[in-house]
């Protein structure tokens, strides 16, 4: 009896609890959006950002002309913050639709070759970039603005 009853007070409970997350992204089809955020080793963000637009910038701007990403974003704050909230850079990307945002895509290591044909500069520039990264994540984003009356 304590066990139906410990079940249902945590069925009652959970509900508003689950309620509370991220609006859902768009339905299927529509276009996804993710922001990746880059924290980066102090004095180190200019080389971070040289690297990222040599070595990864690129790679964004075909998946653009192929369809797959409909637009890509660079940001930078304008004012400093917090150490523990503080980011570098934001990488806004629009993708088509959800499955190419969370699919690999199969054109990307032909790519690769096809820019950088040095693949040992590739590798250690690379390597390079993320040996001074603190921290890097993503973050789903939904545009929830209501629509124009």
């Amino acid at each position: 009896m304590r066990t139906i009853l410990f079940t249902l007070l945590l069925s009652a409970l959970a509900g508003p609890l689950l309620a509370q997350g991220a609006p859902t992204q768009a339905a299927a089809g529509q276009p996804y959006a993710l922001e990746y955020y880059y924290k980066v080793q102090w004095g180190h963000q200019q080389e971070f950002l040289q690297l990222f637009l040599k070595n990864h910038y690129p790679l964004l701007q075909k998946s653009v002309e192929s369809g797959r990403m409909i637009s890509v974003k660079i940001e930078q704050p304008a004012n400093h913050m917090t150490e523990d909230g503080r980011w570098d850079y934001r990488v806004t990307i629009r993708f088509r639709n959800s499955t190419a945002a969370t699919t690999a895509d199969p054109e990307e290591e032909r790519l690769i070759r096809q820019l950088w044909p040095n693949q040992e500069t590739y590798k250690r520039e690379e390597q390079r970039r993320f040996e001074i990264l603190l921290a890097h994540w993503d973050v789903p984003v939904t545009d929830i603005t209501p629509a124009k009356k």
